[in-house]
């Protein structure tokens, strides 16, 4: 895998959501980008109460997923079009568990969560079916943590470390969302994995609930 492109967003007006800016709309930099814990510097984060955070610092998306939804789409998407970090070569999210680990020379990313679209995709892509055909696609990007802060540049080679302890693959989690299963069961699955915080919130709760 190499990482083909780096994109940055800054606060633009953005009416379709209640904060009224998003960072969504990404632009590629050709120079060295500094990766800290909570994400790219220089990067904007808006909707900080969904998007962000030290589990969430970082969005990544494949160049295979790309060149489905350009042929889906009938266009050419250039990087950052979904919004993402860093444009990968080779990496399809839905082979991807959580856990697993992103090796580039200096920085080390851990996937905690596929993307789940909201209504800011949609209206990026001009589209107000598209969160349907998101879901319906099951290629979403990947949500990371950072491991190891560093710099990063265009070019450089990631290598692709599986986790090896109990997890739950990204794809499980994205379809999890939209179907929960609330088994005492699928939730310890979810929780025994280093799923994003978000997300453990919300089992937790759910397996209290459960009086698990």
């Amino acid at each position: 895998m190499q990482l083909l492109s780096i994109n940055i967003g800054t606060a633009q007006p953005f009416i379709a959501k209640p904060v009224g800016q998003t960072g969504i709309f990404k632009q590629p930099v050709s120079e060295p980008v500094w990766i800290n814990r909570m994400g790219l510097d220089g990067d904007a984060i808006c909707d900080t109460e969904n998007h962000g955070g030290a589990d969430q610092a970082v969005y990544v998306f494949g160049e295979p997923d790309y060149a489905w939804w350009s042929a889906h789409l009938g266009r050419e998407l250039l990087p950052g079009t979904f919004g993402e970090n860093l444009t990968i070569s080779e990496l399809e999210s839905a082979q991807f568990s959580i856990g697993d680990r992103l090796h580039l020379p200096q920085v080390v990313l851990e996937v905690t969560a596929p993307r789940i679209p909201c209504v800011t995709l949609a209206t990026r892509m001009g589209d107000p079916a598209f969160l349907k055909k998101f879901r319906a696609a099951e290629r979403f990007g990947l949500y990371c943590r950072v491991i190891r802060p560093g710099f990063v540049q265009v070019g450089e080679v990631l290598t692709w470390e599986r986790y090896t302890q109990p997890t739950i693959t990204a794809l499980e989690m994205f379809r999890d969302f939209y179907e929960p299963d609330r088994s005492e069961a699928n939730l310890r699955r979810h929780l025994a994995a280093p799923i994003c915080i978000r997300d453990r919130v919300e089992k937790e709760v759910a397996l209290r609930n459960l009086g698990g």
